[in-house]
């Protein structure tokens, strides 16, 4: 099997994901748990049988900072084959007597690399420059001695080295994303190649997947949260499978979902479960408790207890409710700090947002399952694919789409705007072609023209953007004529709206979301 070292990269478990669709088993530990077991032993062999591989993830520190994880430098001599990325790379840089810097030119996002010679890490490449994926301040610009530079972009000469005699392969940028156009190939030179294993056909096991949600709810009945959304409604399918009568689906109206939600949750429940969701109509609940605030942690953090509260409050009606299902998949839960190394980067409602004292066991069957494995297990269960195929929705809905406050009358020209760009998208042919797309109320006011005279309002912003695992985006690159037609609709059917503008900013550096 392969190790993976955890420095807390948002993409770490993403490299363990696309190594066990190789068929080849993954196992994670902390830098500390590996420090210990070095110290240990003089001759140490990792507690794991057949440790073939060790991987060193990215992570957001500087190897300059105080209290910075790291290894011991004995993992180099072990003998066996280590691939290291991004902050492993700078680390067994630093490590190893190279030449780590701060990098004047940070680089978040796309870049070209240029292999510069002949490696095992990137064979059967063309050899022509190919798109990678870069995240990273820190960079190294001196090899350690018995390393060679294999690849360099643009703007870092050493984005990739190798010391080939001890089998320490180190890149700069992440080939387990999406976004870089060869990273499997480059995963699975690692561990078929330099490691030595052999690849098998790998899949999601439903039956056990099903079984595990029995055996953690057992006697108990259980509260599943569902939104109308894709996660929770395939949580809520495998919740079902497992429990069958004991599933009480609850369905919160906080006036924070998109139009027709409410009645699309209804139908689906009653068609494909033959169960009533509970409905609670609680918008003035929501409405109230965010009167006022205006930061995004406050907000994802009020929305996260409301909901528990309201949940409570339907435990008490429905007795020997004890098992809260929620529709939690793995880019909440790094998001949410999720790791220990892992950086926070926002509270997502039902990870970071929920209160310490939960009053519920928590099961939540796709926790360790990425955007497009949810979709494929909502196939696998027999869900429509109208609703496996459905666009992203934020769990806080729109409060995490308007900057500011959230007034009933922005909240209405909210709906109202993402309406017509939904409307527009479908009518061109786009909507089924993005991952996600939505208009943002910025906050922010400029000068337009309206009927010869100043108008003084607030500007929209689009964010439209291609996704597969959420980890990392691109902007869709919509027609202009497209584009103009949304922009034109917004500006002159949404009250108070002065211009739109076009999000092309990727992920990294920025989240999918404003807030």
């Amino acid at each position: 099997m392969i190790l993976i070292i955890d420095f807390g990269s948002q993409t770490a478990h993403l490299i363990g994901r696309r190594i066990r669709q190789l068929g080849i088993d993954v196992e994670y530990a902390n830098p500390e748990e590996i420090n210990k077991k070095l110290n240990k032993n003089k001759r140490f062999t990792p507690n794991i049988p057949m440790v073939r591989g060790i991987i060193l993830s990215g992570g957001p520190s500087s190897v300059y900072e105080k209290g910075a994880p790291t290894v011991d430098q004995k993992i180099f001599d072990l003998g066996i084959p280590i691939l290291a990325i991004c902050y492993g790379m700078q680390l067994t840089g630093f490590l190893l007597k190279g030449n780590v810097i701060a990098g004047n030119v940070k680089e978040f996002g796309p870049a070209m690399l240029h292999v510069a010679r002949p490696a095992p890490l990137f064979s059967g490449l063309s050899g022509k420059p190919f798109q990678v994926w870069m995240s990273h301040g820190d960079k190294v610009e001196g090899v350690p001695p018995g390393f060679d530079v294999v690849g360099s972009t643009d703007d870092v000469a050493i984005a990739a080295m190798q010391n080939h005699k001890k089998h320490i392969y180190c890149v700069q940028f992440h080939p387990e994303v999406e976004h870089t156009r060869f990273g499997s190939l480059i995963l699975r030179n690692f561990v078929t190649g330099i490691c030595g294993l052999t690849t098998k056909k790998a899949s999601i096991n439903i039956p056990l997947l099903i079984k595990k949600v029995k055996d953690d709810i057992g006697s108990a009945n259980a509260l599943c949260a569902v939104s109308g959304g894709v996660d929770s409604t395939v949580a809520a399918a495998i919740v079902a499978r497992a429990v069958g009568p004991k599933l009480i689906p609850v369905y919160i109206e906080s006036g924070l979902m998109r139009g027709g939600t409410k009645e699309q949750v209804i139908a689906l429940f009653k068609h494909q479960f033959h169960i009533d969701p509970v409905v609670v109509d609680a918008k003035k609940q929501f409405l109230s408790r965010l009167q006022g605030i205006t930061d995004p942690e406050q907000k994802r953090k009020i929305i996260g207890a409301l909901y528990i509260e309201l949940f409570r409050h339907q435990a008490k009606i429905h007795k020997g409710l004890d098992v809260l299902v929620q529709g939690t998949i793995y880019s909440d839960v790094i998001e949410s700090k999720g790791t220990k190394h892992a950086s926070h980067i926002k509270s997502h409602h039902n990870v970071g947002g929920l209160p310490q004292k939960l009053g519920f066991r928590l099961v939540e069957p796709l926790r360790a399952f990425y955007k497009d494995e949810v979709r494929k297990i909502g196939k696998l269960v027999g869900l429509p694919p109208k609703l496996v195929n459905k666009q992203v929705f934020p769990g806080p809905g729109y409060a995490i789409r308007i900057i500011g406050e959230v007034t009933e009358e922005r909240l209405g020209r909210e709906s109202q705007a993402d309406a017509i760009v939904l409307e527009e998208l479908d009518r061109a042919g786009w909507l089924k072609k993005v991952y996600m797309s939505f208009p943002v109320m910025t906050n922010t006011f400029s000068t337009a023209v309206k009927g010869d005279g100043r108008f003084y309002g607030e500007v929209v912003a689009l964010r439209i953007i291609q996704s597969r695992d959420v980890m990392t985006t691109t902007w869709a690159r919509l027609p202009y004529g497209l584009l103009q037609k949304i922009s034109s609709r917004i500006v002159n059917e949404v009250p108070n709206v002065s211009r739109v503008v076009y999000d092309i900013t990727t992920k990294p550096p920025a989240t999918m979301e404003w807030e």
